[in-house]
């Protein structure tokens, strides 16, 4: 936290000050994701390490290690491979992904709601004559992949 001393108008939580040089958008982002096939028979993990639109490192537990995609991912990749900490981490990221699939399982892969459905007459209209249609509505369901007839 800021203290309410120091520069005119810094006050608690307030974004700092820049000058016109480093107003430049910058984005950092860092993505993991646990692949599950076949429910938990085969799990992968796979982090992402992205800089400005372009990924520059990747750890694909099916690889083992990370790898490099540019430069600065090949300096990290080459640093974090020789790290016993850093490789048992990521590998016990994988058990992580299991625990965590035991915890969401029922309410994401095994959640089932059944649709509601309704039938409507519209009648024919100026636009559109000839006899009415039947319409058919079929709401509120999960998982999305169904077929209606």
């Amino acid at each position: 936290p800021r203290s309410s001393g120091g520069a005119a108008g810094a006050r608690w939580g307030a974004p700092p000050d820049l000058c016109a040089a480093l107003t430049g958008v910058l984005q950092w982002l860092h993505r993991a994701e646990c692949l599950f096939i076949n429910g938990m028979e085969k799990v992968r993990l796979v982090v992402r390490f992205i800089f400005n639109r372009e990924q520059f490192l990747m750890f694909d537990s099916d690889v083992g290690h990370f790898v490099g995609f540019t430069p600065l991912g090949e300096k990290n990749a080459k640093k974090w491979n020789s790290d016993p900490a850093i490789m048992e981490f990521m590998r016990a990221h994988v058990d992580r992904c299991r625990h965590n699939y035991e915890i969401a399982g029922p309410f994401t892969v095994e959640r089932r709601v059944p649709p509601s459905m309704s039938i409507s007459l519209v009648p024919p209209s100026s636009s559109q004559p000839g006899p009415g249609r039947l319409l058919c509505s079929v709401m509120d369901f999960y998982p999305a992949a169904i077929q209606v007839r």
